[in-house]
């Protein structure tokens, strides 16, 4: 069976298609363990392999090491056979090796500082050096990444970056387009609330959603999902297990969030997961596919960090979930009664 395809075309240019199941190359950087460059490309082989066409990626990850990984890749294939993304926003400052960031984190990387710029010029610089690192001619998307209060650690201090992006890189990116440098631009981020900042005060395409629209959370669907439908903005999914817990069920330890699950989320994915096992579905296979039931999501992007992740994240791309699954969730107020679903 191939992987479905969705196809994006907001400004009536071509657009972009979209394989529903995307790949997040976040684990390709190292992401809490070390992986081997031969594993990182038999990954990647796969991903192609088996019809994978949306890879995503950013400097952060690795501090540059997943893009310079997907190069190994991407460059000896057809550029009009794939969509890339990659972000803006941080610039990678070299730096004594005691002294990098991400300890913990990120292992066996380069030694490199984070520098928040979404400056016009930020932005500019941050582009060509990813250029380079993924040594294509070409980068599909850009998302202005992390302008979150995740990430920024208070509201006012994110909404000072709001305005330095939207007075700055936002420009940058919205000339690209123009020229045609790149086919579409938008966020990268963990919450919902700035994402729809921007797109009432800004002109983006494309939002990277992070953990915020899953069987889990629907919060998003009271304004922001409905506001992208209506402006023809798309919506891609990441984190759609929220960081784990949907795809290891709530097993002691479970990660939700990047922290160990609290007891009243470990309880919501008991019975998420009981009501999957009734209908004979892995609750890995819905939890893949519910966002896509909502029509402004054009692809999910869960990482993978070994093969068996992800031949598994491949099967849940390819299930078929029956419709009477999401209306038993619907009913016992497991998911949003005003959350799309198929059938």
């Amino acid at each position: 069976m191939e992987l479905r395809k969705r196809h994006w075309d907001r400004h009536g240019t071509g657009g972009l298609t979209f394989t529903e199941l995307g790949f997040g190359a976040a684990p390709l950087g190292n992401l809490y363990r070390a992986i081997s460059d031969e594993a990182a490309q038999a990954i990647l082989n796969l991903s192609w392999n088996e019809g994978i066409r949306y890879y995503d990626t950013a400097p952060l990850y690795g501090f540059g090491l997943s893009e310079t990984r997907l190069n190994t890749l991407l460059r000896s294939k057809s550029r009009d056979d794939f969509v890339l993304s990659t972000k803006v926003g941080r610039l990678l400052e070299v730096t004594h090796p005691e002294k990098r960031d991400g300890f913990g984190k990120w292992f066996e990387v380069p030694a490199r500082r984070e520098i928040y710029d979404y400056t016009y010029d930020g932005v500019m610089r941050s582009i060509e050096f990813s250029l380079e690192r993924l040594g294509v001619d070409r980068i599909d998307i850009l998302y202005g990444h992390d302008l979150d209060v995740f990430n920024h650690g208070s509201q006012a201090v994110l909404d000072a970056k709001l305005h330095e992006f939207l007075e700055g890189g936002h420009k940058a990116l919205v000339e690209l387009r123009e020229q045609g440098t790149i086919s579409a631009f938008g966020l990268g981020v963990n919450e919902w609330q700035p994402a729809q900042w921007i797109v009432e005060h800004g002109d983006p395409d494309i939002i990277l959603l992070a953990g915020r629209y899953t069987l889990l959370e629907q919060e998003a669907l009271k304004s922001f999902l409905p506001m992208c439908e209506r402006r023809g903005v798309g919506i891609v999914i990441g984190g759609p297990y929220n960081s784990g817990i949907l795809a290891t069920g709530p097993r002691p330890g479970a990660f939700y969030n990047y922290d160990p699950a609290p007891q009243e989320v470990l309880n919501r994915v008991a019975r998420i997961e009981a009501i999957c096992s009734t209908h004979n579905v892995r609750m890995i296979d819905a939890a893949f596919q519910f966002p896509l039931c909502h029509p402004a999501v054009l692809s999910v992007i869960p990482g993978g960090q070994t093969v068996g992740e992800m031949e598994s994240n491949l099967q849940a791309a390819k299930a078929d979930i029956p419709s009477d699954l999401w209306r038993e969730l619907k009913s016992q107020g497991l998911i949003a009664e005003e959350a799309p679903i198929l059938g």
